[in-house]
């Protein structure tokens, strides 16, 4: 069969579920592997993580300039961590038959530090669940890259039982600081993963590697592997595991832990969060530090206008500033909508950039009345516990209004193991 079907046998085998945003060469995958097509690339891959949340394998067909895309979600589920495996499946176009750009999508292994496979017929399917495995071995996104030459191949389907490991979110007692560093340890111990993979062949006169990042062998070798692209592996040889720095830093060993300002208008939003026991996902601004005492309502936050996507196949409430839904959740608002998925996307709206030194933000409101959003005042406890719950059926989004208090800070409070 042609590499095309044989791919989308494997993700069928492997993954829970699928998304995808078509375009060359990977369409026609796309359609074989029955994936729901999404309303960007960024969108699908918030979706697929939100499954992981849930315990539910997710794939994602992209093509190379839809890798772009992913690049946020795709860094920050490397430090923020996922339990069941999420791999993004990316079709490279390197003659650029089908593309107005040649990009070789390898080299976002080193950005996200994630694992890159890049399979050939003999290894197809396979490759497909050792990525799977990987994703949830290093608690973050794998990447399988593919070429038209491989997917009009006529290749073997072989079948690989599922085998399912258990990934973990970041420890949450650890600092931002200190996430990112047990991150860069889990990178270090994917060398050896590489390095002992049995789906690369290194000598026999018949080398092929697979696991591309990391590569698998020092310098010296891969001097005998044709590569697709640029010289990934060739440039690659040199590459190290990044050295030990010591213990991931814990708020616990910091002292003190960062929380809202003292005056913030929204601490009725989030006790009501807390006193009903529901967790949300956070997106990057002010919304993200839910996640730490004294709430503790955030369960994972993966990058600015992240929250909606994920929280719609994940928990199911989303907790978002208004500048974070402009500057890249509106999507993923539409497309969720659209779908009729099940999210309380709540939304604190104060009219200014809180993270990134309070810069203006144009009214929320003009953008989103489409959503029919409920709009109260953040000191409007009745209210608030009135609509402060899961929808039944589809999405609700709720406004909440509110104004920063003049020259407020972040409070630095004594940290206690709560």
């Amino acid at each position: 069969m042609k590499g095309t079907e044989a791919l989308a046998l494997a993700i069928l085998r492997a993954a829970d579920r699928c998304y995808a945003v078509p375009g060359y060469p990977v369409s026609g995958l796309a359609a074989s592997a029955g994936a729901a097509i999404t309303i960007n690339e960024k969108t699908a891959l918030e979706y697929a993580l939100g499954d992981s949340l849930s315990g539910r394998r997710a794939a994602v067909i992209v093509k190379h300039v839809g890798l772009n895309a992913c690049a946020d979600p795709l860094v920050h589920a490397t430090a923020q961590g996922l339990r069941a495996g999420v791999v993004v499946v990316v079709g490279d176009d390197p003659c650029a038959a089908g593309s107005d750009v040649v990009q070789d999508s390898r080299y976002y292994g080193e950005v996200a530090r994630v694992p890159v496979l890049e399979p050939d017929g003999e290894t197809l399917g396979p490759v497909v669940e050792a990525a799977f495995e990987a994703s949830e071995e290093f608690s973050r996104v794998a990447i399988v890259r593919v070429t038209p030459d491989l997917l009009d191949a006529d290749v073997p389907d072989i079948p690989v039982p599922r085998r399912p490991r258990e990934g973990s979110l970041a420890d949450p007692g650890l600092t931002m600081a200190g996430r990112a560093l047990a991150a860069d340890q889990r990178t270090a111990a994917m060398f050896a993963w590489s390095r002992s993979s049995p789906l690369n062949r290194l000598s026999g006169g018949m080398e092929r590697v697979v696991t591309v990042y990391p590569p698998p062998t020092g310098p010296g070798a891969f001097a005998g592997i044709r590569e697709t692209g640029r010289p990934f592996l060739s440039e690659h040889r040199f590459l190290a595991p990044p050295e030990p720095a010591g213990e991931p830093e814990r708020f616990s060993f910091r002292g003190y832990s960062r929380t809202f300002c003292r005056d913030c208008p929204f601490h009725p939003v989030l006790g009501i969060l807390r006193e009903r026991g529901m967790r949300a996902v956070c997106d990057a601004g002010c919304a993200i530090l839910a996640m730490n005492p004294p709430y503790r309502v955030g369960i994972a936050t993966y990058g600015l206008g992240s929250s909606v996507a994920v929280a719609a196949t994940g928990p199911g409430v989303a907790l978002t500033g208004d500048y974070a839904l402009l500057h890249s959740g509106l999507n993923a608002l539409i497309d969720v909508y659209e779908r009729e998925l099940p999210l309380l996307c709540i939304v604190l709206a104060n009219n200014r950039m809180g993270m990134t030194g309070g810069h203006p933000v144009p009214d929320i409101l003009r953008y989103i009345t489409w959503a029919d959003p409920v709009i109260c005042a953040a000191d409007e406890t009745a209210t608030l516990r009135r609509v402060l719950v899961p929808p039944e059926g589809g999405p609700r989004t709720v406004v909440v209004e509110g104004a920063c208090p003049e020259g407020g800070r972040h409070e630095t409070v004594a940290y206690r193991d709560l």
